[in-house]
């Protein structure tokens, strides 16, 4: 008996042995999994209960629903030093009232963290695959933590209605694959641009070709020539290299995968460029011989000062020519997307790409340009501050080219008719004033952006608002990020902060946008709004009516050719293309809209 207890206890030890590393190994995976799990919903709890309305309401009324609360309690000053303020130990609450009046300068003058929200995964949970990667515009293959604002920025915005066409998608796959091919410090670069600048064989046959972006004018007409860039380079199996000083460097993620955008400062024309034989001169000079030797390097200028030279872009002979020029140096001020319409060879392939005509920018431009990490940070904490506790949120973007045609006064009453007379803000009830500052947990019904380098604009609004109660109990928020009172172009934080309020004017549910503005353009374009545009004041009198609503959400193409090149004759372009009508704002401009609506 003795000796079947011990034969039975030792199978049971050797069994033991057998199955007790499997079981706790099995546990520990086990318990791991359910940890992860837990740890997951419990974040999406504390999320959640940080967002203003619950999470089923987000893709119904918005990403802004669901904002994460980021940083609070840590030691990070990565806007401090941006901006220069002092570094100060928590984030410490935000009245509304203070809210109203917080400057760029005094939100970075609080101690801010972004690594919470970095690298918190389960803020993907708060929206579709579809709309993280927009639609199948973007790719999954990027690192996360070198640009943040690429796999997050849907959290801020509502899904776009305007879904890309799959051939667009297949040539931007296209052309990343070129870029990755044929980007800096590729054999292929380097022997294209170690060519002699004087002349060459025909570069029509070559596998890479390139088209290098200079910078002209503000960060919007920036914005906006680098979208018509990126289009043309798309169409003519083109490089698209920019050349950024250090005013930009800090503006936007590298957009192509495994591979640059950004001109390396060896080229060899970085500093000048005048000695560059121009497109206009070859065409007076050589004509179209296809015989003779053709430039490796060539400027072509666009600049809206030069629109003799640009009459002939457009022409199929002028792109032909084109076509076997190496490197072509563009230089431009201008939104020329709607002068590839033009081009017969160029036609059928834009309509295949852009279905809808109107969604060029739209589409090209949220491919193109996702918030550095520095700008994204200061873009996030904006958005906590000024917005993200409104129901819905109203843009106003205010320029002003000449103070002197019409008084600050004058452009703040066209406002307020504009944007009473459309029902974006309530009026104010005349008979009832308010003294008291908003309380702190105060419902906010609309939150008012003000873009406008004058305080002015900002200050009276708020104040119009603040002391006064509105007709129908609506509580408005109206605040001013930044008042520069200059452009300042060529100054890097002046651009951040430019940036961010492009940005955060096209989360906004509604714009309104001073007429012939590039900085608004780009706003209402990244967005897929339809803003109104006021009208341009003159002397006390406020114009009606005071705003007109845009057609489409394209930016206007200020300085259009007006040459016909078959009929070698002026014309009017939109008596031959129905998808084109004179802009709102500028009046022999041209601007696309949706020939389908």
């Amino acid at each position: 008996m003795d000796k079947l207890s011990f034969k039975r206890f030792r199978t049971l030890l050797i069994v033991g042995s057998i199955t007790f590393p499997i079981l706790f190994t099995f546990t520990l995976m086990h318990q791991h999994s359910i940890y992860d799990l837990v740890e997951g919903v419990s974040k999406i709890n504390i999320l959640a209960a940080r967002a203003q309305n619950a999470t089923t309401n987000l893709l119904k009324e918005g990403p802004q629903n669901a904002l994460v609360q980021v940083g609070e309690g840590k030691d990070q000053n990565v806007i401090d030093k941006m901006l220069g303020g002092k570094q100060q130990t928590g984030l410490p609450e935000i009245s509304e009232e203070q809210a109203q009046t917080s400057t760029v300068a005094d939100i970075a003058s609080k101690n801010h963290s972004f690594e919470d929200e970095k690298n918190d995964s389960s803020l993907s949970t708060f929206g579709f695959a579809g709309d993280r990667l927009l639609d199948g515009l973007l790719v999954s293959t990027f690192d996360e933590g070198s640009c943040v604002s690429r796999y997050q920025s849907y959290l801020y915005r509502k899904p776009s209605p305007h879904k890309p066409s799959a051939y667009l998608i297949s040539k931007l796959r296209k052309y990343e694959h070129l870029h990755r091919s044929c980007g800096p410090h590729t054999k292929s670069y380097d022997k294209i641009m170690g060519k002699s600048t004087k002349s060459s064989k025909s570069g029509a046959g070559e596998k890479c070709k390139y088209l290098v972006w200079t910078a002209s004018n503000g960060l919007g007409n920036r914005m906006l020539t680098l979208v018509a860039a990126f289009l043309y380079a798309i169409l003519t199996d083109r490089v698209l290299l920019v050349k950024f000083g250090d005013d930009m460097s800090d503006l936007f993620c590298e957009p192509f995968a495994d591979s640059s955008w950004l001109l390396p400062r060896n080229f060899r024309y970085w500093k000048d460029q005048k000695h560059i034989e121009t497109h206009e001169s070859m065409l007076m000079n050589k004509g179209y011989n296809e015989k003779e030797i053709f430039p490796s390097f060539l400027v072509l200028n666009l600049q809206h000062s030069h629109d003799g030279h640009n009459n002939f872009f457009h022409c199929d002979h002028s792109q032909n020519l084109l076509q076997r020029i190496p490197v072509l140096i563009l230089w431009s001020d201008q939104y020329f997307a709607p002068s590839l319409f033009l081009i017969p060879s160029f036609r059928q392939e834009l309509s295949k790409i852009f279905p809808e005509k109107d969604t060029i920018f739209h589409h090209l431009g949220r491919y193109l340009f996702h918030p550095s990490n520095k700008a994204w940070e200061l873009i996030n904490k904006l958005y906590q501050v000024h917005l993200a506790k409104a129901n819905e949120k109203i843009g106003l973007q205010i320029r002003v080219f000449n103070t002197h045609k019409a008084s600050h006064q004058t452009i703040i009453n066209e406002i307020i008719a504009c944007v009473v007379r459309h029902k974006l803000l309530p009026e104010i009830d005349m008979e009832k004033s308010t003294t008291s500052p908003l309380k702190k947990h105060a419902t906010i019904s609309k939150a008012v952006l003000v873009a406008s380098l004058y305080s002015e604009y900002g200050e009276k609004l708020r104040n119009m608002y603040m002391r006064n109660t509105t007709v129908n109990g609506e509580v408005i928020r109206v605040s001013q990020p930044s008042h520069e009172e200059r452009q300042k172009s060529k100054d890097g934080m002046h651009n951040i902060k430019a940036w961010s309020e492009i940005y955060l004017l096209s989360l906004c549910d509604a714009l309104v946008a001073s007429p012939k503005s590039t900085f608004g353009y780009v706003a209402h374009g990244l967005g897929g709004l339809k803003p109104w545009i006021l009208k341009r004041p003159y002397g006390e009198t406020v114009p009606e009516p005071p705003c007109e609503r845009a057609m489409s959400m394209e930016p206007c193409f200020h300085y259009p050719p007006k040459y016909e090149c078959s009929a070698n004759r002026t014309i009017d372009f939109t008596s031959l293309f129905h998808h084109m009508e004179h802009c709102e704002d500028v009046r022999n401009g041209l601007r696309l809209f949706n020939d389908n609506r």
